[in-house]
């Protein structure tokens, strides 16, 4: 079985394809420059992902899948949420964005005693511009008074999973990959596949 990612983000292909495993040859839009950028200006992750799956679908065959996820946190009032990605600017890097991340938490938190945060991500399948499947898959924890570990990407610097003291940037990419949001997602798609690709 095949399945495109409807991203050109490699970290989020790669870890998709670790979670499968074998099951499922995974590709990204990075061989196909002829899709454009799709916006996402949705209102909820679900919306950003529907759009992608089904846009990207319209111009690419087979099963097309789209990730939207990002951190919620609870003294933020679940931001970043939908603008995890951007939450510093359009072009901001992952450094800036946990950068002021932290010192949003720090105003609107000074005491430090309110740190509860979740990972959210929405997957959708999608085929011919028409919609098969939509999975989530949370992971709760808190946020790190500073970042530390050297893996992953995004916010994992400063998340640490409920039941954990690492950072998700602190742990191996095994153990990241079978506790993430990302991960959980997955599981609760991987299961429907057999039922997708019946359908083509």
């Amino acid at each position: 079985m095949q399945l495109i990612v409807a991203t050109r983000n490699t970290h989020k292909t790669r870890e998709i394809a670790q979670i499968l495993q074998s099951d499922v040859i995974v590709r990204d839009l990075t061989a196909h420059p002829e899709v454009p950028e799709i916006q996402e200006d949705g209102g909820s992750f679900e919306e950003n992902a529907k759009f992608k799956a089904c846009e990207v679908s319209k111009l690419l065959p087979g099963l097309i899948i789209a990730d939207d996820s990002g951190l919620e946190v609870e003294a933020l009032g679940g931001a970043p949420g939908i603008h995890s990605a951007r939450y510093a600017g359009r072009n901001a890097s992952d450094k800036e964005n946990v950068a002021k991340l932290l010192i949003e938490l720090a105003r609107m938190n000074p005491k430090g005693d309110r740190r509860p945060a979740q990972f959210r991500c929405v997957l959708v399948a999608a085929r011919d511009g028409q919609i098969l499947s939509t999975v989530e898959g949370i992971v709760q924890g808190r946020i790190a008074e500073e970042p530390r570990g050297s893996h992953g990407f995004g916010y994992d610097p400063v998340f640490v999973p409920e039941g954990f003291e690492e950072t998700f940037a602190e742990m191996s990419g095994d153990l990241k990959n079978k506790i993430s949001h990302r991960a959980n997602a997955i599981r609760n798609l991987q299961s429907q596949l057999p039922i997708l690709y019946g359908k083509f």
